[in-house]
């Protein structure tokens, strides 16, 4: 072979190189930002879980309290059975995060109906278990705010790097997409009227 032929191999192999280069370190990258994510809602998940452990509690103190009446009762059973298959739904691996996400946005929706039948019970306050439970809830709910705020932190940080140059030219390879952040339902916003009869 000639001279010539070789420096053709050589600048043919040096550009090869250089887009495997460029193309294993985005990959790799976006591999680890979406673990990060996947991390990030494994998290929020954690603390819903909480949050639902504690709900079943909460409801099971205000039930032992004698004064509820039956119809009161009611409401709070099928209160709690509306969580309950919302914490169901995020407990399920195979469902998308944005369906995970509106079965969030249910429990609190459920929760803040919860609380409103709580409240028309000042006697309630006087029960320990039932003041730590809610102290208890008011720490997850803290927590599941700071949890989202990571998710969505560590969302913006991926999406963010997957649709840049050249990374966007890598990402349909691997198949990443982008990813949802954490929205809450519209009317979220809203505080939930107590009225006493």
């Amino acid at each position: 072979m000639s001279k010539t032929a070789w420096i053709r191999i050589g600048v043919i192999g040096g550009i090869l190189l250089l887009i495997i280069m460029f193309t294993i370190s985005p990959y790799n990258n976006m591999v680890r930002k979406n673990q990060d994510v996947k991390e990030a809602w494994g998290n929020v998940e954690t603390q819903y879980q909480r949050r639902a452990d504690l709900i079943d509690n909460l409801v099971e103190t205000v039930k032992g309290y004698s004064k509820f009446e039956k119809s009161t009762l009611t409401e709070i059973a099928a209160l709690r059975s509306q969580a309950g298959q919302s914490k169901v739904d995020l407990g399920n691996n195979n469902l998308p995060i944005e369906d995970k996400m509106k079965a969030a946005n249910q429990v609190e929706s459920t929760m803040a109906r919860l609380m409103v039948v709580f409240e028309k019970y000042p006697d309630l306050k006087a029960i320990e278990a039932y003041n730590s439970l809610m102290a208890e809830m008011a720490g997850t709910e803290n927590r599941v705010a700071v949890a989202r705020q990571r998710y969505n932190g560590t969302v913006k940080e991926f999406n963010s790097y997957i649709l840049t140059f050249p990374n966007n030219l890598v990402r349909g390879f691997g198949g990443f997409k982008e990813m949802p952040s954490f929205e809450a339902d519209k009317g979220a916003e809203k505080a939930p009227k107590v009225k006493f009869d």
